[in-house]
């Protein structure tokens, strides 16, 4: 049986670049969650005031990958020290975060961010936040890395390193 995971970890181009191409992962789709306006566009959350976070869904098979691998995963590829920001990339709505689905992922959660901890200088400042309304970004963001990818410069000097630095560190947990 399929479960969820829903993650930020600032631009959702990054972001569903990464666990697209895990082994395990169904399906990622780009969003925004935690916020408090209801039917947010890309434009209105960019603009930082509706509280919501750029975030993933992932589908994901536990018996392949766990919900502990993916949040591993998670940890590896953004700086969780950064508050409200990655990189170049600032506002609340590129924060840390994970929106747990259920008890049992909010004490993986948690367990994650001591782990992770041991890995980073600065205090990590991931949220753990409750799961809201989960809002499907606009077509045009889906798989957007795979789609543009060096036609677009955010994708050439963001994206493309970070994924090789990925791929490089996680060969055997990638699809192809």
């Amino acid at each position: 049986m399929m479960e969820t995971a829903t993650l930020a970890g600032g631009c959702f181009w990054c972001t569903e670049a990464v666990f697209d191409d895990v082994i395990g992962v169904e399906s990622v789709e780009s969003g925004y969650t935690g916020g408090h306006v209801p039917d947010p566009s890309y434009k209105r959350v960019c603009e930082g005031d509706t509280g919501h976070a750029e975030a993933i869904r992932i589908t994901f098979d536990p018996a392949v990958i766990s919900y502990d691998e993916l949040l591993d995963i998670f940890f590896h590829t953004h700086d969780p020290t950064q508050l409200n920001r990655q990189g170049n990339d600032v506002g609340t709505q590129y924060r840390s975060a994970i929106f747990p689905h259920s008890a049992e992922q909010e004490a993986a959660a948690r367990a994650a961010i001591d782990k992770a901890q041991a890995d980073w200088p600065a205090p990590i400042v991931t949220s753990i936040e409750p799961l809201g309304e989960w809002y499907p970004a606009e077509d045009y963001h889906s798989d957007y890395f795979e789609r543009v990818g060096d036609q677009n410069p955010y994708c050439t000097v963001v994206i493309a390193p970070k994924l090789r630095k990925f791929r490089k560190s996680y060969a055997e947990r990638l699809k192809r």
